[in-house]
């Protein structure tokens, strides 16, 4: 893979090409040390001074016991056990101004995402327990907790050929609209290798929607008149993947577009089998076709990496009991 063809990925890059059939987005560029703020984990987790007190989102913590990982600053406190003055809490009062100002043609709530990535490992901190958002705080909170974002800043031409670089010279801040009444079942990656169709796959494998059986063909055409028309003339690069959502009235919106490479999830595929010759003359649409082709999904309110997964440890016990009840019922429904 090419430096290229990872930078084409970029929200900032191919937004405005393909904005008229995309979900409504505003971008920001950050500032480096808002980026190095990001990254710094030298210390306790700090949240910015916000310019707003009725947007100091330490308030908005449900639990006093929720908030043992974060330093609320107060002018009153002292360190008696040090005489050396405690450094003020970052603050970007420009930044914060115009993101929230964004939020608000963006009709008040949106999702927020650097470069490439979203901070989906993060949804279980929010107040809501999604990536809704509604202020700079909020976006800071998500965006400082995750851990899928070090990808974007630190090492997002890992699988380049041809480059020796780590991370892009500019991050933006992508604000996408909210829209509470999408369905997850109508989300889905399509696979494209040497400017050929191979592959369609729901993106929400965890679960099994019986809507998707009935409406499979419909959707499989749809898609690829999408990519037809809108997508395989405009999108330079040779192979790829991109996103979709499908509205009920079967129109299509570009959600995302992501590299060809392992750091980009082949769903209901495998890499080798998007490599392979058969589904360039035979592409496939795959969704959940039962509970059985549920793939397992850890829910928890913490992200997995905070569990002991070690061997005796409860989670390892349950982790193991949940892969064979997986492959039992697989075996029982072939019949085998």
């Amino acid at each position: 893979m090419k430096e290229e063809e990872v930078n084409r990925c970029q929200i900032h890059e191919w937004y405005p090409r393909f904005k008229s059939t995309s979900i409504k987005t505003v971008i920001h560029e950050l500032p480096e040390s808002f980026v190095t703020y990001l990254l710094d984990d030298s210390g306790p987790f700090v949240l910015p001074l916000s310019i707003s007190d009725n947007d100091a989102l330490p308030n908005r913590i449900h639990k006093p016991e929720e908030q043992e990982d974060y330093i609320i600053s107060s002018d009153n406190e002292s360190d008696d056990e040090s005489e050396e003055t405690s450094p003020p809490p970052p603050s970007f009062p420009d930044l914060e101004s115009q993101i929230n100002e964004s939020i608000k043609t963006l009709g008040g709530a949106i999702f927020p995402k650097l470069n490439w990535s979203s901070p989906k490992d993060t949804a279980w901190i929010s107040p809501n327990k999604s990536l809704k958002c509604t202020s700079f705080s909020e976006i800071t909170l998500l965006l400082k907790s995750s851990d899928s974002l070090v990808h974007d800043l630190c090492r997002a031409y890992d699988s380049c050929t041809d480059c020796n670089i780590r991370r892009p010279a500019r991050f933006f801040l992508a604000l996408r609209k909210w829209y509470p009444s999408l369905h997850p079942e109508m989300e889905f990656r399509v696979f494209i290798r040497d400017h050929l169709l191979v592959g369609i796959s729901q993106r929400e494998v965890t679960m099994f929607y019986p809507v998707l059986i009935e409406k499979k063909p419909v959707l499989e055409s749809v898609i690829k008149d999408f990519y037809t028309r809108n997508v395989s003339m405009r999108f330079e690069s040779e192979s790829y993947t991109f996103d979709v959502y499908v509205r009920r009235d079967d129109g299509v919106k570009l959600l995302d577009f992501n590299p060809w490479c392992e750091f980009t999830l082949p769903l209901l595929f495998t890499w080798a089998e998007l490599e392979s010759e058969q589904l360039s003359s035979e592409p496939e649409f795959r969704i959940v076709e039962s509970r059985c082709g549920v793939r397992p999904g850890l829910k928890t309110a913490v992200p997995y990496d905070y569990l002991d997964t070690s061997e005796g440890s409860g989670w390892d016990q349950f982790l193991r009991n949940a892969n064979e009840e997986l492959w039992r019922q697989m075996r029982s429904a072939g019949g085998g």
